[in-house]
């Protein structure tokens, strides 16, 4: 039996003690071009067993809006390429949602469960689908390595980390117009309220190009 993951929660910065109010210093949101999140992928290989994993692993990072807890959760029976839906089953507060897969990221995953497939790991190993080339789990430390290793790579020149590729995610759905309920829904939050906070930081409503599409009648 799978022992479920916890969410991930991103630490604050360590302060140090001090006898008055602590304030953990609070980074904004960064949010990835589509280019640059392509440049990432690009920058795994394309033929090593790890680096077409990785490959998958953005990309459901980032076309499915998983935490990186939850898309290490992820086993075989939780993916339905040819349905094109995931199954969320290790999410904050272990509350399952549907999520969906969209056919270029179907593809990356196709790829990585082919080569998977040839793995042979040991009968007792566990069975996540982004899984070490021993079969075991890819620690979530591994990740938050890699992803500034191939941006410095890939030439992208910001912070980027997982949650960064969420936050992304959340930025182009509501760019899109997608209505908050369904983001709030493919985000697994608990509330509208807590939806709208998130994309208030990731999205925020650009006042000066609206500002700048009023006009008026010069006397």
């Amino acid at each position: 039996m799978t022992t479920p993951l916890k969410p991930e929660i991103a630490a604050p910065d360590a302060l140090p003690a001090t006898s008055g109010p602590q304030r953990s210093r609070h980074r904004p949101p960064e949010v990835l071009s589509k280019s640059e999140v392509i440049a990432l992928i690009n920058a795994c290989s394309h033929r090593a067993p790890t680096g077409i994993r990785n490959r998958a692993l953005i990309a459901v990072l980032w076309r499915c809006g998983l935490r990186i807890s939850e898309a290490l959760a992820l086993e075989p029976s939780d993916i339905d390429l040819p349905a094109g839906t995931l199954r969320v089953r290790h999410g904050t507060g272990e509350h399952p949602r549907p999520g969906g897969i969209d056919q270029p990221t179907s593809a990356l995953l196709s790829a990585w469960l082919d080569r998977r497939a040839a793995l042979e790991p040991p009968p007792d190993a566990e069975n996540p689908v982004f899984c070490t080339l021993a079969g075991g789990r890819v620690d979530p430390s591994y990740v938050r390595h890699l992803l500034p290793r191939l941006a410095r790579k890939a030439g992208v020149d910001r912070r980027v980390h997982a949650y960064g590729l969420r936050h992304t995610y959340a930025a182009e759905l509501a760019r899109e117009h997608t209505p908050i309920d369904v983001i709030r829904d493919a985000l697994g939050h608990s509330t509208l309220a807590v939806t709208d906070r998130y994309l208030r930081d990731v999205a925020p409503s650009d006042v000066g190009e609206t500002m700048r599409a009023r006009t008026w009648k010069q006397p």
